[in-house]
């Protein structure tokens, strides 16, 4: 006589939930995130090579950079060392530590040249490193985006090489007209030192931008700017005092006292889990103002101050939304 198996009703199961299942065989809560059907953990999971193919292309990635079988454009920018390597490292920060959420991506354009113009703040400048690797990471083209930095980000032995590889550069109007032309992103920091190095007490107040060198460029270039507002930054290292004469000593713009620098040592420099949150603003076109409206400093004060205006606003609204500085 055949064995009798009792039917158990099971609970209607909702349309958009994840088709995966669990270790413990029952079906996966999470809501699909696609057509695919799928949690974004799962997904991922289902699309990731197996693990002996892993093994061979991290072999396979040894050998090429070992014989020297890799692209290096004319700035040093070496994109596969960018994807393989480094994307990875950044993507345990702003998607794990800093938990970052993003706004207003479809405003970066997918093609073609345009200047991300952001606030800069948090002592060490990893907004700017975030950004960068964001939008690689989060947006549907891909970009990478090629950062203006100040010289001495190129004086350090080891940093220096890995800032050029990683796609930055000198701060300069010749290198940013070339890289425009040849339609890369562009992000830069108006603020400079100003705005990373200054106090907590004044966080996301915006420092002055400059003499509006970007704004020159962009209107040289006739290229898009793109406000971008990062809040959660400035929180990583709340700075307490500049110690000056110690920052002399090193030729150091600033030396940031902490709450933890020094004072833990090493453990001292481990940055805050704040929450972040970053928004891309709508672009402001340049293409319709006059050939020689760079040469006008009304109108390159009135837009440096259009773009200025427009992160501060943004950032004020964004920390009225975030709940906490940590959650």
């Amino acid at each position: 006589m055949a064995e009798v198996i009792p039917i158990t009703r099971q609970p209607a199961e909702a349309p958009d939930r994840c088709r995966a299942q669990t270790a413990s065989g029952r079906r996966c809560r999470n809501r699909a995130t696609g057509p695919h059907g799928y949690c974004g953990v799962h997904r991922k999971r289902r699309t990731e090579p197996p693990a002996d193919d892993r093994l061979g292309e991290l072999l396979t990635f040894v050998r090429r950079r070992l014989a020297g079988e890799y692209r290096v454009d004319e700035f040093g920018f070496d994109p596969e060392l960018t994807e393989e390597v480094l994307a990875p490292l950044a993507r345990l920060f702003h998607e794990r530590w800093w938990r970052v959420d993003w706004m207003g991506m479809e405003n970066v354009p997918s093609d073609g040249g345009a200047l991300l113009v952001s606030n800069h703040a948090g002592t060490v400048p990893w907004d700017a490193v975030v950004m960068k690797f964001g939008v690689l990471d989060r947006h549907p083209a891909h970009r990478h985006v090629r950062l203006l930095a100040a010289d001495l980000a190129f004086r350090f032995p080891f940093l220096g090489a890995l800032a050029r590889k990683s796609g930055n550069t000198l701060a300069c109007a010749e290198d940013a007209y070339r890289l425009l032309a040849e339609g890369q992103l562009l992000g830069v920091f108006p603020e400079g030192y100003k705005g990373v190095g200054k106090s907590f007490r004044d966080r996301y107040k915006l420092q002055r931008f400059g003499r509006g060198g970007f704004i020159e460029i962009a209107l040289r270039a006739k290229c898009p700017i793109v406000p971008v507002s990062i809040v959660g930054s400035e929180e990583i290292y709340p700075m307490i005092h500049n110690a000056k004469t110690i920052a002399r000593l090193f030729g150091l713009p600033y030396f940031p006292i902490t709450p933890f620098f020094p004072w833990l040592g090493p453990l001292g420099t481990i940055p805050l889990p704040s929450k972040w949150l970053i928004e891309f603003g709508e672009p402001i076109p340049t293409d319709g103002v006059p050939e020689d409206a760079w040469q006008d400093p009304l109108t390159v004060f009135e837009m440096t101050d259009r773009v200025r205006e427009e992160i501060q606003q943004t950032l004020y609204r964004n920390l009225v939304v975030r709940r906490s500085a940590f959650y």
